[in-house]
């Protein structure tokens, strides 16, 4: 092999380096927290209820891999609650009596999606909006019942793995400093979220009938073939460690 062709793969094998240095300091770092609201959809709230939301809180860290693809990780903590003298769905609900009410704690790890470059220097954008979806892992601990006479009502714990997924939108303060708005759905794979299944009572309540002789009541206790879910949406802001002005622009 002679000089030049040497001189040429050492020459091609320093630019491949370089390009892979670039790439690799254009990652940066997040850090970051933010408040907001939290509900929850079940057998109790079937549908979105603006009166029916508690706090919530999250913490997490960031990789921005490129100009549009980044990887979070977050632990986040809601209070749910809910119940049927609020809600009133219907009769059946109504007779039920069930309320629940206690704090989520989940571990996240999702993929975001930037549908605008507005992370290099040189963009014309400062916010951008944004999906995520991923993987996670959820605990949670509170106190209710499944009907008005349900002999197991007390303290409850339930664990679950959920998929979380949503929608955002991201402002740029300056090259440090961000802001952000996010939509979460969290979809579990437990029905017990809020203590009500469609499972009848092991020890129903006895009522008299119409002929005096006592039956079984007909409890409501939920739909057995929906799982329940819970949602967040908050405001956050966060901080880059990096810098990210060698970001390749295109």
């Amino acid at each position: 092999m002679n000089k030049v062709n040497i001189r040429l793969i050492l020459s091609l094998l320093m630019l491949s380096i370089g390009m892979l240095t670039d790439r690799v300091f254009a990652q940066s770092y997040d850090f970051g927290g933010g408040l907001g609201v939290a509900t929850y959809t079940g057998d109790l709230v079937r549908r979105f209820d603006q009166g029916n939301v508690g706090l919530q809180g999250t913490l997490f860290g960031r990789r921005n891999f490129d100009n549009v693809w980044s990887l979070r990780a977050g632990l986040s903590f809601g209070r749910l609650a809910a119940a049927d003298s609020v809600s009133r769905i219907d009769l059946p609900s109504i007779n039920r009596d069930a309320y629940f009410k206690g704090n989520v704690y989940e571990l996240t790890a999702v993929m975001e999606y930037h549908f605008i470059d507005f992370l290099h220097p040189q963009s014309m954008y400062r916010f951008s909006p944004y999906g995520f979806f991923g993987l996670g892992y959820s605990y949670f601990s509170g106190t209710g019942r499944s009907y008005f006479a349900d002999q197991e009502a007390g303290d409850y714990s339930v664990s679950t793995p959920v998929i979380p997924f949503g929608i955002g939108i991201k402002y740029k303060l300056n090259d440090k400093w961000m802001l952000g708005a996010e939509l979460g759905f969290r979809a579990t794979f437990t029905d017990l979220l809020d203590k009500v299944d469609g499972k009848l009572p092991v020890n129903p309540i006895m009522v008299p009938d119409a002929n005096g002789v006592n039956q079984p009541s007909r409890i409501s206790r939920g739909n057995y073939s929906d799982n329940d879910w819970y949602y967040f949406f908050g405001l956050t802001i966060s901080y880059s460690f990096n810098n990210i002005k060698c970001y390749i622009y295109n």
